[in-house]
């Protein structure tokens, strides 16, 4: 009778650390927790599968508490604690434990020298691998195999390949991996063709790595040559054509399916979120008979992309067992839309959060100009990464704060190309130019490779400065660093030549480029409107139409730009009229400051006055801008005052207006009038913004303001001015010392 209980209970424990093990594979930690409560006898391996589930949670701490405080443990749980910290990219925990084991057998070696590998730190795995006791397991030959395929360094995972003692067929597939994953597909099809055997994981690995270079031909007909494909197979092919947008085929491949597992059943729920077919992806997900955590996930995922984020939100209340991937899917819909306070509401009842987590809230904080709260999070977060650095220095760049932008950057350890790009992206768009050259110049000292984010901000810095061989030495960089045929480099190019009056340079680039956007003819006829070829302006706008493309907003403001600076009037109106009549595009604040400035150049107030007065939208300060000018240059006190009036109103504190009504009043003589205004530039406590001019001189750019006490050559500068004051005045009878 003892002995029958005895067994009852040992089987009751056996039954019960199964369920923890299961519960954990899919994701139900908490329930995982309950069973483990509810134990009254429990064994080593109740502790071992109690650590492995909350590991593949991503529970690593609370993993780490329960292995210190088991009573007995054995070389499997030594070994499961390992491939815990394995599991989280967490590599030195992993060596700490590794260290510390009393006795280790092959498997922890090898998990040791694949958490080197996975995480890319290959000659700390060869150290490792160096000093095996018995290097005749090929377990440990293809993780060394498998790192070094996978960062690219193909001769060293062939020659290791070549060494081997006893080659597996994981061996083979190791090394076949590094070459498809890598889009090596040549070199990996000939490897794949000297195989002595291959298994459905081979023809998976090639099948998968035409998928990823998107040659969907290729992929098919391997496909169609698998002796033997499997769920893996089909659903590679399956994602193949839904990531190419070839629904319709995934669809019939999926209906052709001889089994569909869940995973299928995922791969096709995750077509229709991924091409935005949001009915389709929830008709799939009602007829689901088995759904995972990947299967909610998915569909919350998709109508959080859809805006329905009361659907969302009722699904994620509805999810059995929830997970970080789904409650960040949530938190990121609301972020996306201002809804931080909701987003905050679910972010405070996860546990346990990744670090996409805390940077998706991060983020949104961000997004929204709430810094403070963005910070808080911040110095909250314990395992910070390069995106949660990066966020931030985004954040404040994008709120003008660029001295905390730097602080911030400044702090960071391991600083990436996103790093260098938020910090120089966020200088030119406060304006900030020579701080984004100069640390673009930085970068490149500190050996930071640029990307095309770097050289596009790099170039819009040298067109607002004019600075043409900085700008030139950046194309050369562009030239050797292969950026040339970017889209996106060669609109910069484009715009940096144009407004530095290179149009030759600028329209050479523009010839070069294979297929130019929208952005590529904007940029040049606005470089043609900056340079005051209207008619090559214009002439380019018809081409363009010609070529197929539809002009946008954008392409009015350079065309209409380009008529005013070359007095093109009825050119001009033509080109308006066509806009909202044959184009269908209504004319925003910046269009009519154009027209009124045409017109007013051509000395048609009346004209420009009652296109001001007809506008369908509010007239902005740019409105009254061109009308004033136009009014000074033909002297016409009437609409000057008046426009003035209203410029008065939008801008008071600008001391540019002032100045423009008290010069067309002391033109005509009204000197009273001149006074006027100048009291009441007075009493409205207006400052004048100080002048700043700026020169390229040996490849750079120096900046100079009025009254400038931080200059560095000030003295130098004065010494030659008065020096050169002295010269003049020795030769001249009208020049006085300069002092």
């Amino acid at each position: 009778m003892k002995l029958r209980s005895i067994g009852e209970k040992g089987t009751q424990v056996f039954h019960q650390n199964l369920k923890i093990t299961q519960l954990g594979k899919l994701g139900r930690i908490d329930e995982a927790i309950e069973v483990l409560s509810q134990m009254t006898q429990r064994n080593t391996v109740t502790y071992n599968s109690m650590i492995s589930a909350y590991a593949k949670n991503g529970r690593v701490g609370n993993a780490r508490q329960l292995f210190d405080e088991m009573p007995h443990r054995n070389l499997v749980s030594w070994n499961t604690m390992i491939s815990g910290y394995l599991h989280n990219n967490e590599v030195e925990e992993a060596y700490g434990i590794f260290v510390r084991m009393p006795e280790r057998d092959m498997f922890s070696w090898t998990l040791m020298i694949t958490c080197y590998t996975r995480n890319g730190k290959l000659e700390r795995a060869r150290e490792l691998f160096d000093l095996l006791p018995d290097k005749r397991d090929a377990a440990c030959w293809n993780a060394m195999i498998a790192g070094y395929a996978k960062k690219g360094r193909f001769d060293e995972a062939k020659r290791m390949f070549d060494e081997m003692p006893v080659k597996n067929l994981v061996s083979w597939n190791s090394l076949l991996a590094g070459y498809t994953k890598n889009g090596e597909m040549c070199l990996g099809l000939r490897f794949f063709e000297a195989m002595p055997q291959r298994n459905v994981v081979s023809w998976n690995l090639v099948l998968d790595g035409f998928v990823q270079v998107g040659d969907l031909g290729s992929a098919w007909r391997y496909f169609e040559k698998i002796p033997d494909p499997n769920v893996v197979s089909w659903v590679t092919m399956l994602c193949g054509f839904a990531q190419n947008g070839k629904i319709a085929q995934a669809e019939g491949l999926f209906e052709q399916m001889p089994n569909r597992n869940v995973v299928a059943w995922n791969a096709m729920l995750a077509a229709y979120v991924q091409d935005q077919q949001i009915d389709k992806a929830v008709k799939i997900f009602g007829d689901m008979l088995e759904m995972d955590s990947v299967s909610w996930t998915t569909m919350i995922n998709g109508y959080v992309r859809a805006g329905k984020l009361e659907e969302a939100r009722e699904l994620l209340n509805r999810m059995p067992y929830k997970n970080i991937g789904a409650q960040t899917a949530m938190i990121s819909g609301y972020a996306h839309r201002g809804r931080m306070d909701e987003a905050s509401q679910i972010f405070n009842q996860i546990s346990i959060r990744d670090a996409v987590c805390w940077n998706t809230m991060i983020a949104g904080y961000a997004q929204c100009g709430r810094m403070v709260e963005a910070l808080s999070l911040f110095r909250k977060m314990t395992n910070k990464d390069a995106v949660s650095w990066n966020t931030m220095i985004t954040g404040y760049a994008q709120v003008g704060e660029m001295d905390k932008a730097l602080q911030i950057f400044e702090q960071m350890g391991e600083k990436n190309t996103v790093s260098w790009n938020s910090l120089i992206t966020g200088y030119v768009q406060n304006g900030l130019y020579l701080d984004a050259l100069e640390s673009t110049e930085v970068m490149g000292r500190e050996r930071k490779r640029p990307d095309q984010s770097t050289f596009s901000c790099g170039l819009s810095a040298c067109a607002n400065l004019a600075a043409l061989q900085v700008g030139r030495q950046l194309h050369h960089l562009v030239v050797k660093t292969g950026y040339l045929n970017d889209l996106f480099v060669s609109n910069a190019l484009i715009s940096m030549y144009a407004k530095c009056g290179m149009v030759v340079s600028a329209k050479q680039v523009f010839k070069d480029i294979n297929h130019g956007d929208i952005v590529s003819w904007n940029s040049l006829i606005s470089g043609y409107a900056l340079n005051g070829y209207g008619e090559e302006a214009v002439e380019l706008f018809e081409e363009m139409q010609i070529e197929g493309l539809n002009p946008d907003q954008l392409t009015f403001v350079g065309v209409l730009s380009a008529c005013s600076h070359s007095g093109l009037v009825d050119r001009g109106l033509e080109v308006f009229k066509s806009m909202t009549e044959v184009h269908l595009i209504e004319p925003l604040a910046e269009h009519y400051a154009w027209m009124v400035d045409l017109l007013g150049r051509a000395g048609r107030l009346e004209e420009a006055f009652e296109m001001v007065r007809d506008m369908k939208i509010k007239a902005t300060a740019r409105v009254w801008g061109a009308l004033l000018g136009a009014s000074r240059i033909h002297r016409n006190l009437k609409f000057g005052k008046y426009a003035t009036k209203k410029l008065l109103e939008l801008e008071p504190d600008k001391a540019s207006n002032y100045a423009l009504l008290s010069n067309m009043n002391a033109e005509a003589g009204r000197w009273d009038e001149v006074e006027r205004v100048r009291v009441l530039m007075k009493e409205s406590d207006t400052d004048k913004q100080p002048g700043c001019s700026w020169i390229e001189v040996r490849n750079q750019v120096h900046a100079f303001l009025f009254d400038d006490p931080v200059q560095p050559r000030t003295e130098e500068i004065c010494s030659v001015l008065k020096s050169l004051a002295t010269e003049m005045t020795n030769t001249s009878p009208f020049m006085t010392p300069y002092n």
